[in-house]
């Protein structure tokens, strides 16, 4: 229990790789902010049952990511009710398929504002908190296309590389505060995300559900397999430890050797 005296804020945390972190975080004792959409009755669920299983304190923030301020409205509240933000995830964000001429501009804007100016706004708000304590931890969910890309994911990648450059930037910029910034680059996880934008890509591609799952996500993973959501919350927990303190402006690759080739 080592984050006992801790907070974070994970954003798009109601499911999938965000609420796997929160509670990873949540079992080492920090107090946590979830934040993302969902059904209430799911989200309360979530909520009420991590204060439960591991006696912490767990809100809920419903801050529209596509919104600055309501992000800057979190980061205080999560400051008012735990006294400190020690811990920021950035994890929200949204997917589009589509070829770049029919790309929709609204698409490409809401998935730029939520997968990368929102990791802006939110790091801006915490920084002065974490100065002034001289702590901290930034944790960036970034993708293996941080790095590569693929076909049809034009807003997508852009804000994944967007990421690792703003994880850089702004880890040489906190060197000296003792707040370290990174970013966990995961290749294909099963998640909800990841499981809606399948319709998308069978018609884009014109496959069946089993072909886009092993030709096209599965494709450029060596393993052959999914990475988990235990396992990325696994590498976040690590990020937040006295042993990560050396590791800021990475860009760790969790991607069964996708990135390797």
């Amino acid at each position: 229990m080592f984050l006992k005296s801790k907070a974070a804020v994970v954003t798009g945390s109601t499911s999938g790789i965000g609420l796997a972190i929160a509670r990873a975080l949540a079992k080492e004792g920090a107090d946590v902010v979830l934040n993302g959409f969902g059904a209430p009755e799911e989200i309360e669920r979530a909520r009420a049952g991590i204060e439960a299983e591991f006696e912490v304190r767990a809100i809920y923030s419903p801050g529209d990511m596509l919104k600055p301020d309501e992000i800057t409205a979190m980061i205080l509240k999560a400051e008012k009710e735990f006294g400190a933000v020690d811990i920021l995830v950035n994890n929200a964000g949204i997917q589009h398929v589509s070829p770049i001429e029919e790309f929709p501009v609204d698409k490409w804007d809401a998935i730029i504002a939520i997968n990368l100016s929102s990791a802006f706004h939110a790091i801006r708000a915490v920084v002065p908190g974490m100065k002034q304590r001289g702590w901290g931890r930034i944790i960036n969910t970034a993708s293996a296309h941080s790095l590569v890309a693929s076909p049809f994911k034009s807003a997508y990648v852009a804000a994944k590389h967007g990421i690792a450059g703003l994880t850089k930037t702004v880890a040489l910029e906190l060197a000296t505060h003792k707040i370290t910034v990174n970013c966990i680059s995961p290749g294909y996880v099963w998640t909800p995300l990841v499981e809606r934008q399948i319709p998308d890509t069978m018609k884009a591609r014109n496959l069946t559900k089993e072909q886009v799952i092993n030709d096209v996500l599965l494709q450029a993973q060596p393993t052959k397999q999914f990475v988990t959501v235990e396992q990325v919350a696994a590498m976040a927990v690590f990020l937040t430890s006295d042993a990560a303190s050396q590791i800021t402006g990475a860009n760790i690759s969790m991607d069964g050797g996708w990135t390797a080739q």
